[in-house]
C-alpha cells in the first residue's frame, strides 16, 4: 500500500490511488509490449492494491447519526437530518392512516409533513457536506503550513480535522446511496 509521507499515520488517499491505478496501468502495458512478464505482473499487482486502497478511502460505518471511516475520522449529522427524518417517516404513518380510514385531512397532513420532512433533511446533508469539504480543505492547508513549520502538535490536528470532514462527506454519501433505488 502506498503511504501519504504528509502525515503521521498512514492513511488512504482517493487522488494517490488513482495516480497508483495509472501507473500501474502504465507499467502492465509497457510490460506488455516489451515481454517483460515481470513489469507486467508488477503493474498489475500496482493496480490491485491501487483499487483496494481506493473502496478503503471510501468506506464509511455509519450508526444512527454517526460516522467513522478507517482513517480515524469521526462525525455527528447535523441535527436537520434526523429530525427531516423523523417528520418523513410520520407524515408517511399519518398518509397510510388517512388512507386507510378515508380522512383526507389527515392524508394530506401526512404528504405535508413528509415532504417538510425530505426539505429540512436536504437542508442537513447540504450543511453536512459544506461543512465536511471546509474541514478536509482547512486540514490539508494547516497540515502542510504546519509541515512547513514543523509543528508536530498542529499537524495531527490538522490531520483530524480532515479525517473529521471526510467522515461527515462519507456520512451524507452513505444515507444517499440508501435513498438512490438500486
Amino acid at each position: 500500500m502506498s503511504s501519504n509521507t504528509n502525515t503521521s499515520k498512514d492513511t488512504t488517499s482517493t487522488l494517490q490511488s488513482v495516480m497508483d491505478q495509472a501507473s500501474g496501468a502504465v507499467q502492465s502495458a509497457l510490460g506488455a509490449i516489451t515481454g517483460s512478464t515481470s513489469d507486467q505482473a508488477t503493474g498489475e499487482a500496482k493496480k490491485t492494491t491501487a483499487s483496494a486502497e481506493k473502496d478503503l478511502s471510501h468506506t464509511t460505518a455509519k450508526a444512527g447519526p454517526f460516522t467513522a471511516t478507517p482513517g480515524g475520522g469521526f462525525a455527528k449529522d447535523d441535527p436537520n437530518r434526523s429530525a427531516g427524518s423523523y417528520d418523513q417517516t410520520v407524515g408517511s404513518a399519518k398518509e397510510f392512516v388517512g388512507n386507510l380510514v378515508g380522512a383526507q385531512g389527515l392524508k394530506q397532513e401526512g404528504v405535508q409533513q413528509n415532504k417538510e420532512g425530505q426539505a429540512q433533511e436536504a437542508e442537513g446533508q447540504l450543511k453536512d457536506l459544506g461543512k465536511g469539504l471546509h474541514d478536509r480543505v482547512g486540514g490539508t492547508v494547516g497540515g502542510a503550513v504546519a509541515g512547513l513549520t514543523g509543528n508536530a502538535a498542529q499537524k495531527e490536528e490538522a490531520l483530524r480535522q480532515h479525517d473529521d470532514g471526510k467522515a461527515r462527506q462519507r456520512g451524507v454519501e452513505a444515507d444517499l446511496q440508501k435513498q438512490t433505488p438500486q
